[in-house]
């Protein structure tokens, strides 16, 4: 196992790397040791309102760059992302504990998305429209501005370059506020934009006591867009925060991904595959399978290849080449998997594999199987974000529907099934914004993801991406 020095963390405003203007800070800890590793800077006002003035500015040089220069820049930044992807990944297994395979991934997908976004603003067209002989009726589609982008810790470069590239390829600026527990990866990426030789103030980034941070910001009247990545009660929160001074909002909230897996499905191919994407990330995924519907005629075939899937999963460091799973992200992740699983014992539920915190130091939490969980517990209405699995048996497909678009959440869904009639089903009657079917695949930059009901509004990926980061002008010319 290598050891990877922790970076300097700075903050990035109008083009400069700086320190807090208090010289304030937060400790950021090694999820896997449970050690302090190094510190970030904790922005003040000023800070912020430098941040605001960078991005004003910034947005003025950029929406007038023409669209051939911008795309060669943010090219550049996307082939430094992957040149420097082992790095990137090797610092975010350092702060959020996921294995350096798997970092690195997610660093190298990132590019991926930012090529996607930039090659799809290029044809972000407008439209001529037939009038009256004399007039010139148009639509322009133009960047919306500064934006104010919140990003949580669970994926620290896939999660803000999303925002980063879409709302730089349509030509905006933007203050990211990454997740003050995985500063030095988020620095990493923003680099990779400096470094590729993006004007100064086009993107800036702040960390800071979240609330003070979001309320400054989303109240500037230079923010004309807020963008956020995170839990159904603080998008609530944000959103309502910009509703008092009418700013639009692209919320992708948090979900409770239900799992159906129908009678005519192959239930051990279908467990391997759940179970795949279960413990991704220890379960730390907006889009994670977190609540696992089987029919009764496979229910006792797909709980033993899921547990036996659960206890193939290496549990350790991330850093060390032969784990394939970390730790949860913090403590009160961990805190979270302990009480949702005793809430789920003591209600008359079975625990098959795992279930109990291992005596190490690093907040690990084993995979777990639960079965016999009861409707009344906590685990089932409340999600997880953890490498905790509910099975449940169901007799009728309506019922496990009923089930299944219970909760006021709808972010993501999958079914398995080998019928074309069941599979269009499924799809027609799951209330989620993302369904995948005969297999538990998350979210792709080729197309829009996003939730329904509290799971939020708007859409990353895909032509949709753009949407949010562009305003529409009806222009009418009258020539005579």
């Amino acid at each position: 196992m290598t050891t990877t020095p922790y970076p300097t963390v700075r903050l990035h405003i109008s083009g400069e790397w700086r320190a807090s203007g208090s010289g304030a800070s937060a400790p950021v800890v090694n999820p896997a040791t449970e050690e302090v590793i190094g510190a970030v800077p904790l922005a003040t006002t000023a800070d912020l309102d430098d941040a605001l003035t960078a991005a004003d500015h910034g947005f003025r040089i950029w929406r007038g760059t023409p669209v051939a220069e911008r795309t060669a820049i943010l090219h550049r930044a996307a082939d430094l992302i992957t040149e420097r992807a082992p790095e990137i990944g090797r610092v975010m297994t350092l702060e959020q504990g996921k294995p350096v395979k798997e970092a690195t991934g997610e660093a190298i997908r990132t590019a991926d998305t930012l090529r996607w976004h930039v090659e799809d603003a290029r044809r972000a067209y407008g439209r001529t429209i037939p009038a009256p002989p004399g007039t010139l009726l148009s639509v322009r589609r133009e960047p919306v501005g500064p934006v104010a982008a919140f990003v949580p810790w669970n994926f620290p470069v896939g999660g803000p370059n999303r925002k980063i590239s879409a709302a730089l390829a349509a030509g905006c600026s933007m203050i990211i506020k990454a997740s003050e527990e995985t500063p030095a990866t988020a620095a990493a990426l923003v680099a990779c934009y400096a470094d590729a030789g993006l004007p100064p103030g086009v993107l800036n980034l702040v960390f800071g006591e979240p609330a003070a941070v979001s309320a400054h910001l989303i109240a500037s009247p230079v923010t004309r867009l807020v963008a956020f990545t995170g839990s159904v009660p603080v998008g609530k929160l944000l959103a309502a925060q910009a509703g008092t001074v009418m700013k639009p909002t692209l919320m992708e909230l948090g979900g409770h991904a239900p799992v159906i897996v129908c009678a005519d499905a192959d239930p051990v191919r279908a467990a391997g595959r759940a179970a795949r994407a279960k413990f991704l990330n220890a379960g730390q995924v907006c889009t994670s399978p977190s609540r696992f519907l089987v029919h009764e005629s496979h229910y006792e075939d797909f709980t033993a290849a899921f547990v036996k899937a659960a206890e193939e999963v290496v549990v350790g460091d991330g850093a060390d080449g032969t784990t394939t799973m970390g730790p949860l992200a913090n403590d009160r992740r961990l805190a979270a998997a302990e009480r949702l699983t005793a809430d789920a014992v003591r209600r008359g539920a079975t625990v098959r594999t795992g279930g109990l915190r291992p005596d190490r130091a690093g907040y690990f939490f084993p995979p777990t199987v639960l079965t016999d969980v009861p409707d009344d517990a906590q685990i089932l209405a409340e999600e997880p974000f953890a490498p905790l699995a509910p099975i449940r048996p169901f007799r009728d497909l309506d019922d496990a529907l009923a089930v299944a678009n219970s909760l006021p959440f709808g972010l993501a869904a999958y079914g398995f099934t080998e019928s074309a009639a069941t599979a269009a089903k499924l799809s027609a009657e799951l209330e989620a914004g993302i369904l995948s079917i005969n297999h538990c695949g998350g979210s792709v930059h080729e197309a829009p993801s996003g939730g329904v009901k509290e799971s939020g509004y708007g859409r990353e990926g895909g032509p949709e991406a753009l949407d949010a980061y562009l305003v529409t002008k009806r222009v009418s010319h009258q020539l005579e």
